[in-house]
């Protein structure tokens, strides 16, 4: 196998508004993607709008190459994915985008150079830019409204290669101020409630304190406690009983 090739390429022909072009810019940036390709943009190149929506992905704008065709913007790479939600007179695969940046990041890995097709606002892509594809990329969005903006299309897309390249945490538990509590502290609160209790008569009849007591202790070792959480389940003890005396 060889060297890793360079990210997707993502194409935006014959975009219309400078301002998608810039928000798009935002959105490849987001994830990490930097190549972008323009075919015929509407309001010529540079576009002042671009630059004002892409505020801080400027870089993307500025390296990104313009072409007059699609066959021209694409004609470097080994395979080429055009995103339309219209259903089509072309004989093509029809992949979702979670699936085309699989493929891609496995093409990537083979050394081979990948573009997305991206359409204008208005109109989307037509059959003369799908035909230049190799397959289709098709969100699945409400059959009843199916319209994307073109920077929520690159954005979709984008996040999709970023989940199939990136080592992503998906699930994680912030703790700012306190770290987990051990297990000897998490005993010593089963300890001191436990003892309050008895003191009490929670635990009756005899015959079955054993096992509220065992309940109990399970009760404690199945939460996920912090340092903070064991202090003040302490602290809250402790009032009740100062309150109980008074």
């Amino acid at each position: 196998m060889s060297a890793l090739g360079p990210d997707p390429a993502f194409v935006l022909v014959r975009p219309q508004m400078g301002e998608n072009i810039g928000a798009a810019a935002r959105a490849m940036l987001n994830f990490g993607l930097t190549r972008m390709r323009v075919v015929e943009p509407r309001d010529g190149w540079p576009n002042p709008a671009a630059v004002a929506m892409a505020s801080g992905a400027g870089r993307i704008l500025d390296g990104a190459s313009v072409h007059d065709t699609v066959a021209e913007a694409v004609g470097d790479c080994d395979f080429v994915f055009a995103t339309t939600a219209r259903s089509r007179e072309l004989t093509k695969p029809i992949v979702s985008p979670e699936r085309a940046m699989e493929m891609a990041r496995i093409m990537q890995a083979e050394g081979k150079k990948v573009a997305v097709l991206f359409g204008p606002e208005r109109t989307g892509l037509e059959n003369p830019d799908v035909a230049v594809a190799n397959a289709i990329i098709t969100v699945p969005v409400n059959p009843e409204f199916a319209s994307l903006n073109l920077a929520q299309c690159v954005l979709l897309t984008a996040y999709e290669w970023r989940r199939h390249t990136a080592n992503i945490t998906h699930e994680v538990l912030s703790m700012p101020t306190t770290e987990m509590a051990t297990v000897i502290e998490v005993d010593k609160l089963a300890e001191h409630y436990e003892a309050r209790l008895e003191e009490f008569g929670f635990f009756f009849p005899e015959t079955k304190a054993e096992v509220m007591k065992i309940a109990l202790r399970n009760m404690w070792s199945r939460m996920p406690l912090t340092r903070q959480d064991v202090q003040m389940m302490h602290g809250m003890l402790r009032q009740f009983l100062r309150q109980m005396k008074t």
